[in-house]
């Protein structure tokens, strides 16, 4: 792909403005393709390589005690430079295919508050 111009992964997000490294597995100048679930956390480590670690916090009605419980799952997403996730970052996650035993989703956008 073409290193300056950014390709369109069919969601609405802000094209991100930090240069490309040259990672194929960036969704917007590489060649990952995004599908499936979009997922909202905070970026709750960031010490591995190209690799975050978020936190998705749910809550779901329980119709027995008819009240609402939380609950929260970590997911391990890769980070593409052009993105530049750090910890206590909120961030999109987008599925896409696995790209290590633990990775199957990429950060496709970081956001404020």
């Amino acid at each position: 792909m073409s290193e300056n111009k950014p390709r369109d992964i069919g969601i609405d997000v802000e094209t991100p403005a930090n240069p490309w490294d040259g990672d194929p597995n960036d969704p917007f100048f590489g060649s990952l393709s995004v599908r499936g679930q979009i997922l909202r956390g905070k970026v709750v480590k960031a010490k591995a390589q190209k690799t975050v670690v978020v936190q998705i916090n749910k809550m779901k009605y329980d119709s027995k005690y008819e009240r609402y419980a939380r609950s929260s799952s970590k997911i391990s997403a890769h980070s593409p430079a052009s993105v530049g996730a750090s910890e206590g970052d909120n961030v999109t996650l987008m599925e896409c295919r696995p790209l290590s035993k633990t990775k199957s989703f990429v950060v496709i956008e970081r956001r404020d508050g």
